[in-house]
């Protein structure tokens, strides 16, 4: 994942006050998919939930025990865990408000097409199913677009594509409708259950640190799943309000930056009004993660101006603000 990269003031609001055994992860890799559980109370320390976030975010989010062939062999020797995966509630916006469905749709598809836009059709699906789960999470924000573009204005994003210039290039069409027919769907109802309450994944050729602290689910073409763990990773912790779609899409948008290498040569920058292929990735990328296999990580510069809210939806496909300030690529 890119992951599915920063919880900005979310992480002050929980409504939790006793701690739960934050267990390890056991062996199995052949699940039971139930339907959800009953309501119930789901409680964590406060502590205990700032630890796990802060071990996913920020900075931490991207750092990487291993990458290739040694990421392979780490995430194939970490266990899966052996708790039944129960299936999340449905979420319904057939019949919400038209600019927030709208809005939601534009953003989820965004998700689906940049993170996992040439995986299977399951893939796909889960990729979409983890944005719906983030939203209902006290975690994250609770909105579609708000958990899509977390941290877009931090030096770390929670989607990779949302920062590294994915946007600005034109999708492939067929691709981008196939994902928009799953972002759709999800809107409408569907529930992908083979991934139950994951909130995060990340792709099989790394080994990010933060793996081994939740709850490993399925794997599912090259991406892995995971649930935060013990009850906070439950169905019944999804107790978020979604609140609609108060920004548009655009306006959340950070500016396109152009590329320096450590050596301090500019990457050359494309037209992002031409048509084209989807942003250039590794071979083995299928999803919105830096190709972190020939040793550069994003340091993106401070917060600037954002884009003005004026300009329509469709735009977000076909338009682009004038290059802001450098991403410095610093090799690790």
């Amino acid at each position: 994942m890119s992951f599915p990269r920063s919880f900005g003031n979310t992480r002050r609001h929980f409504g939790f006050a006793v701690a739960v055994l934050l267990g390890g992860v056991v062996g199995g890799t052949t699940l039971p998919i139930q339907p959800s559980p009953a309501s119930a109370t789901v409680t964590i320390a406060p502590m205990a939930a700032a630890s796990l976030i802060a071990a996913t975010s920020g900075q931490h989010l991207v750092e990487n025990r291993a990458i290739g062939d040694q990421a392979r062999l780490i995430n194939a020797a970490m266990p899966f865990s052996g708790a039944p995966v129960f299936a999340s509630r449905p979420f319904d916006l057939s019949n919400s408000d038209p600019l927030d469905r709208r809005r939601a749709l534009l953003c989820l598809t965004q998700a689906v097409y940049y993170e996992a836009g040439f995986e299977p059709l399951e893939g796909r699906r889960a990729v979409a199913q983890v944005v719906i789960n983030r939203m209902r999470h006290p975690a994250f924000p609770k909105s579609v677009c708000g958990v899509v573009y977390q941290g877009a204005r931090d030096p770390v994003c929670q989607f990779s594509f949302v920062c590294d210039g994915s946007l600005y290039r034109r999708p492939a069409l067929g691709a981008w409708q196939e994902a928009e027919r799953v972002a759709a769907a999800a809107l409408d109802g569907f529930v992908d259950r083979s991934v139950g309450a994951a909130t995060h994944y990340h792709a099989d050729y790394v080994a990010p640190y933060w793996a081994p602290r939740l709850a490993k689910i399925v794997q599912i073409g090259a991406h892995i799943f995971y649930r935060w763990p013990g009850a906070w990773g439950s169905t019944a912790a999804f107790t978020g309000r979604y609140i609609g779609e108060p920004s548009d899409p655009l306006s959340l948008r950070p500016p396109l930056r152009q590329a320096v290498l450590t050596d301090g040569t500019l990457v050359p920058l494309e037209d992002p009004t031409l048509a084209g292929p989807p942003i250039a990735r590794a071979e083995n990328d299928v999803g919105g993660l830096l190709d972190t296999s020939k040793g550069w990580t994003l340091n993106i510069p401070g917060p600037t101006e954002s884009s003005s809210t004026s300009k329509s939806i469709a735009d977000h496909q076909t338009k682009a603000p004038e290059p802001a300030a450098p991403v410095v690529l610093a090799a690790r």
